[in-house]
């Protein structure tokens, strides 16, 4: 905890913002605040990264459109098996980490994704990047500790 803040908090809550200002950088609040959306919007950048590249790659290594709808399917099962692990995971060590864990695992996958040469390369794949979708906890998880 801090001695003061610049924002309105609430002690009560154990010193939880109850404002927010949007074009503040001051700790602990604001600060959180714009690394979690921040943080959200490379997971976005990452777990949408290949969707317009798609039917390139479907006509590049000869897939089916079946076969890219069930990459599709497997990249969102992933996302959402990996939302239930983040709740609890979440509670244990906190956003932060599990924040800089995701991004780090997930950006390595999007980095191969032209070495993918077959449909289920392309499936394990999509699996793997699924996993930035699970961002989406630790980003209402940290905000959620910080404002009311």
């Amino acid at each position: 905890k801090y001695s003061s803040y610049h924002i309105k908090t609430d002690p009560d809550q154990d010193d939880k913002a109850s404002e927010i200002r949007l074009c503040s950088f001051a700790r602990p609040h604001m600060r959180a605040f714009h690394c979690a959306w921040w943080c959200f919007f490379i997971a976005f950048f990452i777990w949408f990264a290949i969707a317009p590249l798609l039917s390139e790659i479907r006509d590049d290594i000869g897939i089916t459109k079946q076969d890219v709808w069930t990459s599709s399917i497997v990249g969102v099962g992933g996302t959402i098996l990996m939302r239930f692990v983040m709740g609890p995971m979440c509670d244990k060590y906190g956003a932060r980490v599990l924040f800089m864990l995701i991004l780090c695992f997930a950006s390595i996958p999007t980095a191969c994704t032209g070495f993918v040469n077959s449909a289920t390369g392309l499936a394990i794949l999509r699996l793997f990047i699924g996993v930035a979708g699970a961002t989406f906890v630790p980003c209402q998880y940290w905000s959620s500790r910080m404002f009311t």
